[in-house]
C-alpha cells in the first residue's frame, strides 16, 4: 500500500463515517465504554503536553504548529493560553469543526486552522507537535511524516504514537488493539528506538517521555529539543 493510498483512506474515513465517531469521541457527549476510555487516554496525552509547555513558563510566548490537529483538542488550550497557534489536518470535516468550537469557545484567538496533508506543511514554530497521527501510516510513511515535522522545529517536537512492543503486537493481531465499531483505519504500530533515530539523525535529543496507557487507548510520547 503506497503512502498515497494511506493518505486516501485516513482522508476519506475522517470525512465520511469517521467524522461522526472521532467528534463524539473527542468531544462530551455520550459514548460507548471503549469510545470512552479511548477518550480519556487521549485526554490524558493531550493535558500531558500542555502541562509539559505550561510548565515551562513561556507558552504565550510561543509559535506552535499542531500537526493533525483534529477538532482542536489541543490547539484550542494552546491558543487559550496565548501562544500563535497553527492547527492544521488532512480532513476538511474535522478542521470545521474545529473552527466551529474555536468560534463558541474563543475570544480573538491567535489561531490558524486550515486544511492540509502533513507532507505539505511549510514554514518554521518555535514547538511543532503531532498527537496520535503517525498510527494511521506504515514505518517508512510514518518516519519520513516525522523527519518532515522536525524541518518545521526552530526548538522542539512533541509527538506521540502507538509504541511496538510485543504485547500491543499480540493485541493487534488479534484484533483487540481498535475493537469493533471503534476501529477507525488500520492501526500502525511504531518501534519507539526507531522513532528516537529519526529524531537524533534531524539534529535533536530526547528531552522527556511519557506514556499512557489505558485498556484500548495506547501511546507514547516524546518530547525532543534540538541541539
Amino acid at each position: 500500500m503506497t503512502a498515497l493510498d494511506d493518505k486516501t483512506i485516513v482522508r476519506d474515513y475522517f470525512n465520511a463515517k469517521g467524522f461522526d465517531r472521532w467528534r463524539r469521541i473527542y468531544g462530551d457527549g455520550e459514548v460507548n465504554k471503549v469510545q470512552l476510555d479511548i477518550r480519556q487516554g487521549h485526554q490524558q496525552t493531550v493535558d500531558r503536553v500542555l502541562n509539559w509547555l505550561e510548565a515551562d513558563g513561556n507558552l504565550a510566548n510561543l509559535t506552535i504548529c499542531d500537526a493533525g490537529c483534529g477538532v482542536g483538542s489541543l490547539s484550542l488550550p494552546l491558543a487559550a493560553a496565548g501562544a500563535q497557534v497553527y492547527g492544521s489536518d488532512i480532513s476538511e470535516k474535522m478542521v470545521g469543526e474545529a473552527q466551529a468550537r474555536a468560534q463558541q469557545t474563543l475570544t480573538n484567538p491567535d489561531l490558524k486552522l486550515e486544511v492540509k496533508d502533513l507532507e505539505d506543511l511549510s514554514g518554521s514554530y518555535h514547538t511543532v507537535i503531532c498527537l496520535d497521527v503517525l498510527i494511521h501510516y506504515p514505518d517508512a510513511e510514518a518516519f519520513a511524516m516525522l523527519a518532515q515535522l522536525a524541518s518545521l522545529a526552530e526548538s522542539r517536537l512533541l509527538v506521540s504514537f502507538a509504541p511496538k512492543t510485543f504485547g500491543l503486537s499480540l493485541l493487534k493481531k488479534v484484533g483487540e488493539f481498535f475493537p469493533g465499531p471503534s476501529k477507525a483505519t488500520r492501526a500502525y504500530l511504531h518501534r519507539v528506538d526507531a522513532a528516537i533515530k529519526v529524531l537524533i539523525d534531524q539534529g535533536f535529543a530526547i528531552e522527556r517521555t511519557g506514556m499512557t496507557s489505558t485498556r484500548f487507548y495506547f501511546s507514547q510520547l516524546l518530547e525532543a529539543v534540538r541541539l
